[in-house]
């Protein structure tokens, strides 16, 4: 999102904000929770102190809902030309990322709403959420901005055990998609203080305590499945996925395991059932045919995140600030974005496009650089250096930026390294680099402090 100076609401004076006007789901998939969540356009003036939403125009565009959807606020009292001339760039900037098939109609006739819950209502219905269940949001969302700011945590206590039955599944996936927004908006401080709302609530309620509960079993069946690596076979699979004790164990066994769950676990599980009789054989045919559900959904899924995966790529080939457009997906990119990356960028070799290869390899590049904290790429720098004469230099050289954080990251890659099965010169060549940094900081210290 672009940062941009304002006048304070309250006191006038010029601050920094970060205003995000677009909200276009065909170029950052993110931009969707970002929106209902109502955690953008915040501000806080170093001068008087003053927090709040900033009025501003914005667009909201959903393709595959075919919804394009304007706001101008009313109290900003701009004239009819200027709004057009504000919208239309907004809107043109979504049309210039749209392949030329999916500019359809619907792009002629932008619904204008009159109110920012307006909007946000249109939003949800076009995703299926009826009137009733936008109240029961707004509902929890009162009631987490009343627990965020009680003063003191028995007052916060005497409020959740009041409203103990709003404190569910919604009301915490409320509460985590703040807390990301926030961490992403770099708002480290009201991420911290939700952060710690969260914890709380996950101690003192029902509904928290039977979240803690399932978030134990689930690494329990992680910690499991690590540890008997390599020598997990089908057959162990099976062994386990059979006496699942719970719906949660068994929806981690799979979502973890699924590339397993293949032609031949099924066989095995298909001669489990053949061999076994009475109330064994019907439940093993029950599972069956839960877990054939279970596996297509999970390929359904990877489906659809591919597709979505594919049209960010597309439209990062096509934005004219790649810099920008990678900032504002950075939210979305995982290892699987960065796999279908890789592989547009094969099949774009393959068929001897260099122009769209050089492209997709400068998405990667940019995406790296701005995933990459300066510490890392600052070490990364550090251990390029050939040999010790060159190392010293470095160090000499950026002595100022050799501080506690770049000697914690150093020092856990060369324990990493040392535990790895990386070729003995590269290893001798991080432990040697890290041994000399250290050196180089102790001998710092001691002259700063003679």
């Amino acid at each position: 999102m672009p940062r941009t100076r304002i006048n304070c609401p309250n006191c006038r004076q010029p601050i920094a904000a970060d205003l995000d006007q677009l909200f276009d789901v065909q170029a950052d998939p993110s931009a969707k929770q970002r929106f209902l969540s109502g955690a953008f356009n915040i501000i806080q003036c170093p001068n008087c102190g003053y927090q709040g939403n900033l009025a501003t125009p914005l667009v909201y565009h959903d393709p595959d809902k075919e919804l394009l959807l304007t706001y101008v606020p009313s109290e900003l009292g701009i004239p009819r030309d200027e709004q057009e001339r504000i919208i239309g760039g907004l809107m043109n900037q979504i049309i210039n990322t749209l392949p030329m098939d999916k500019r359809k109609g619907y792009l002629l006739n932008p619904v204008s709403a009159f109110t920012l819950q307006g909007m946000i209502e249109r939003v949800l219905e076009g995703e299926g959420i009826t009137h009733e269940m936008i109240q029961a949001q707004q509902q929890r969302m009162a009631l987490l901005r009343r627990l965020a700011n009680a003063s003191d945590e028995s007052v916060r206590a005497d409020i959740a055990h009041q409203e103990e039955n709003l404190i569910d599944a919604q009301f915490f996936g409320i509460l985590g998609r703040l807390i990301e927004a926030a961490m992403s908006g770099g708002d480290q401080e009201s991420a911290q203080h939700l952060a710690e709302l969260q914890k709380s609530l996950l101690s003192s309620t029902a509904y928290g305590r039977e979240l803690q509960s399932q978030a134990q079993e689930v690494q329990s069946t992680i910690n499991e499945l690590r540890a008997m690596g390599k020598d997990l076979t089908r057959e162990k699979l099976l062994d386990l996925i059979i006496s699942a004790a719970s719906e949660t164990r068994l929806n981690v066994l799979v979502s973890l395991t699924r590339p397993a769950m293949d032609y031949n676990f099924f066989q095995l599980l298909s001669d489990r059932i053949d061999q076994a009789s009475g109330d064994e054989k019907n439940r093993l045919l029950n599972l069956r045919s839960q877990l054939l559900e279970m596996t297509q959904e999970i390929d359904h899924q990877i489906e659809e995140r591919v597709k979505e995966i594919r049209t960010v790529i597309e439209a990062l080939l096509q934005a004219p600030d790649l810099e920008q457009a990678v900032a504002e997906i950075l939210p979305a990119v995982d290892e699987m974005f960065m796999q279908e990356l890789q592989s547009a960028l094969q099949e774009s070799r393959k068929a001897g496009d260099l122009e769209r290869s050089a492209k997709l390899n400068k998405i990667g590049e940019t995406i790296q650089k701005a995933g990459t904290p300066p510490e890392m790429m600052l070490i990364q720098e550090y251990l390029d250096a050939p040999d010790e004469t060159a190392r010293q230099k470095f160090l000499d050289e950026h002595s100022d930026e050799i501080n506690p954080e770049f000697m914690e990251m150093l020092g856990n890659i060369s324990a990493q390294v040392q535990q790895s099965n990386e070729e003995p010169e590269i290893v001798k060549h991080v432990v040697a680099a890290n041994r000399q940094a250290l050196r180089y900081t102790m001998q710092r210290n001691l002259r700063s402090n003679s």
